[in-house]
């Protein structure tokens, strides 16, 4: 790389304080609530009664990268709606657990299935029927919008709120923590013209100054 690339592509703009990296270093599940943490916690009824949810892309590209880093994300919440099963299934998602206000008792059948321990797992949520998940958790996350004894319990508040990109950033933190995140990134700084023309055995060419 040149002397005047941007540092952004030299470097991952992101980071977080060293403790919580630490903390979060042996991750390899994250249970996610549903209501207020991957949506924003409005529920739309329809005129025939049916559930409608809004999802954020940053937060579905940031469950792809996850599983991409090894970490397994499963989703436990007192609510069933079709939205959600289809938007859960196009991400990839294969751990889930619906309509259950009990919470840790489901992530612990999880736990078994996976062959992993609290010690391993991470948990997100925003109000008090997540507690007892995120008291038994090694690390656990909060988006903005939480309640404030939730925000309490938690390691790590989010900057968004739930979504608007809060589950993304956990994401990002735990792919950080395990040391994956900048080998995912780095495929979206390089400039593919370049690495076609290296692959045919020509000089690399580029005008974009990130290669």
């Amino acid at each position: 790389m040149g002397a005047d690339t941007p540092l952004s592509l030299r470097h991952p703009a992101l980071s977080f304080a060293p403790e919580l990296l630490l903390a979060a270093q042996d991750v390899r599940v994250v249970f996610f609530d549903v209501d207020g943490v991957l949506t924003d916690g409005g529920i739309y009824f329809s005129e025939h009664g049916e559930t409608l949810k809004r999802f954020s892309t940053l937060d579905g590209h940031g469950l792809k990268l996850l599983q991409k880093g090894g970490v397994v994300p499963a989703f436990i919440t007192g609510r069933d709606s079709a939205p959600l099963r289809l938007r859960l299934k196009a991400l990839g998602v294969e751990h889930a657990v619906f309509g259950t206000e009990d919470k840790q008792p489901a992530a612990e059948r999880i736990l078994a299935t996976l062959g992993l321990g609290w010690h391993q797992a991470a948990a997100m949520g925003d109000d008090w029927p997540d507690l007892p998940m995120l008291r038994c958790s090694a690390f656990a996350c909060a988006p903005a919008n939480a309640h404030p004894e939730v925000r309490a319990a938690a390691h790590h508040v989010t900057q968004a709120c739930g979504g608007h990109g809060a589950v993304r950033e956990l994401c990002d933190l735990l792919l950080v923590a395990g040391g994956r995140y900048a080998a995912l990134l780095a495929p979206y700084c390089a400039c593919r013209a370049a690495a076609q023309r290296g692959a045919a055995g020509k000089p690399p060419r580029c005008t974009c100054r990130c290669c």
